[in-house]
């Protein structure tokens, strides 16, 4: 793999240049012009953002560079049967718009522990708070910063510990004084500039192979079925059909990095609608993302690490002066994941450990100055939990990502499905679940990884089914715990709460309908090959 930095022109450092002021500008106009409050420009972005925002900021916060990474290069090593995570994904996007937005929205919530704690009480509220913490710091900011540190050290040949502090400090500027408003406004930009960059990549590769007839010639024909046959060791269809959804209800419909967006929506049809802009969004991955591993399959068909598929494809095919534009997208995407969870971080600990255990009396003044401290204390932890993670053996980094949001999902899954679909779910069962469940699940997710990792112990299932398993097995012990609590203690229906629920406009069933045609559609025409 070419090295990017001895390829760069003075065109290149004056696109890095350039982009960097526009940043900072969008950055600055969201963070200081007309605030009416500071606390909820910082959160919850005065409540002001429409469908386009939402799907924006919703997309740049789920395609870090762990999906520019990963993404390549598991089309590199098996085709597109990895857009199922983006494509089955719309089922749980759905449920997030019809089913959990609407609740969400009519309890004004600004977290979910806060939403728990309204139902269940204080106890819950704590618990699933410090949960959500550790799955923000985690799942979101740990894997997301790892990934960009990975493709600058690939890029610069630094240290990953230099790589990974540099690119959160940067990140973090726009958390720490604009809050969601600045990240939602900065990432409509950078999407946009995503889509521009992978797409120019995407049809460079496809001229040098010789077109979409003469890729699909020079590629193993299972590259293009999106279902595998139970027999397949990496992802078999079982494994996806029963595991991915365990992760993709925690992912999208409970968690606050994800739905924070949809809490900052103008009014309930506008986040139902950028929900549905982010599913439509997705549809892209296979174009800008996938696509290109499997591109560089055909023209660098002997690449050591499937890892650096992208970075290949980069170096191999931009000319001098788009280069710059690689490096401005790799910004992109890192600030838009990273910022998005930073503010979600603050908020969750600001809000519900915060100002609901440690100072209730907090003034404004105050709230915002721990929201900022908040973040500040995230980018040390996450550059700790960041060496960790690279220490890792035997997984691509794409596994590594699915893998550590399997073990973090079962309980949020259990717990928040319980809640909304069965009213007999008690207190007792939900803690349970939070506490012990987490312990549990948490605990076999460090022993698969680290302490037995499946490299070298064959005797685990797919990490998928592992996850599945625990899910299925903390739902039943659940359901057991409600039923033979003898002093249950239920949720009671909040009247306020229950008025404020809105059902969804005509315009918002004409899109998910629409979207869903489309999906069986792309589903039947890539399968079978």
């Amino acid at each position: 793999m070419g090295n990017i930095v001895e390829r760069l022109t003075a065109l290149d450092y004056l696109i890095v240049i350039l982009y960097l002021i526009i940043l900072i500008l969008i950055g600055y106009r969201a963070s200081f012009s007309k605030k009416k409050s500071e606390q909820e420009t910082l959160f919850l972005a005065n409540k002001s953002l429409n469908w386009s925002s939402i799907g924006f900021n919703m997309w740049g916060t789920n395609v870090g560079p762990s999906m520019l990474l990963a993404f390549a290069s598991i089309g590199y090593s098996t085709g597109i049967v990895a857009v199922n995570f983006d494509w089955y994904a719309f089922i749980f996007l759905f449920l997030l718009a019809i089913v959990f937005a609407p609740k969400y929205l009519a309890a004004k919530v600004s977290t979910m522990p806060e939403f728990m704690g309204n139902r269940y009480g204080d106890s819950t509220q704590n618990i699933l708070a410090w949960y959500a913490l550790v799955k923000i710091l985690i799942s979101w900011l740990s894997l997301g910063l790892f990934a960009g540190g990975f493709l600058v050290r690939q890029i610069l040949g630094i240290p990953m510990w230099q790589s990974v502090t540099v690119l959160v400090a940067f990140a973090g500027l726009f958390t720490f004084f604009g809050g969601l408003k600045a990240i939602a406004k900065v990432n409509v930009f950078q999407m946009i500039l995503l889509i521009a960059v992978s797409l120019s990549l995407m049809l460079l590769g496809l001229n040098k192979v010789g077109g979409i007839s003469a890729l699909y010639a020079k590629t193993p024909h299972h590259f293009w079925n999106l279902i595998q046959p139970a027999s397949d060791p990496k992802y078999p269809w079982y494994a996806i059909l029963l595991g991915y959804p365990v992760a993709a209800v925690a992912f999208f419909c409970t968690d606050q990095s994800m739905v924070q967006s949809v809490l900052g929506a103008k009014n309930l049809k506008q986040g139902q609608l950028g929900v549905s802009f982010i599913a439509w969004l997705k549809i892209l991955s296979l174009p800008l993302f996938i696509g290109t591993g499997i591109i560089c399959y055909v023209l660098f068909p002997n690449l050591k690490d499937p890892n650096e598929a992208y970075m290949t494809m980069v170096t191999s095919l931009f000319p001098p002066g788009m280069n710059g534009l690689v490096i401005v997208v790799l910004i992109a995407v890192l600030v838009g994941t990273i910022g998005s969870s930073l503010n979600s971080l603050s908020t969750v600990f600001t809000m519900d450990i915060y100002v609901k255990k440690i100072n209730p009396q907090a003034s404004t003044k105050q709230i915002i100055r721990m929201g900022r401290w908040t973040v500040v204390a995230g980018c040390i932890i996450a550059v700790i939990v960041v060496l960790a993670i690279d220490s890792i053996k035997g997984l691509n980094l794409f596994d590594v990502f699915q893998s550590v949001l399997g073990f973090i999902a079962p309980p949020l899954s259990v717990v928040f499905l319980l809640t909304v679909f069965w009213k007999r779910t008690t207190r007792k069962a939900v803690n349970f679940t939070l506490s012990v469940g987490s312990i549990m699940s948490l605990g076999t997710g460090i022993t698969y990884l680290w302490i037995l990792p499946s490299s070298e112990y064959t005797f685990w299932p797919h990490y998928l089914m592992l996850s599945f398993f625990i899910f299925a097995g903390l739902l039943i012990i659940a359901v057991l715990i409600s039923l033979l609590d003898r002093t249950p203690s239920i949720y009671t229906i909040n009247e306020e709460h229950q008025s404020n629920i809105e059902k969804p406009d005509r315009a918002v069933w004409i899109s998910w309908i629409a979207l869903a045609v489309v999906m069986v559609a792309l589903y039947i025409f890539f399968n079978g090959h």
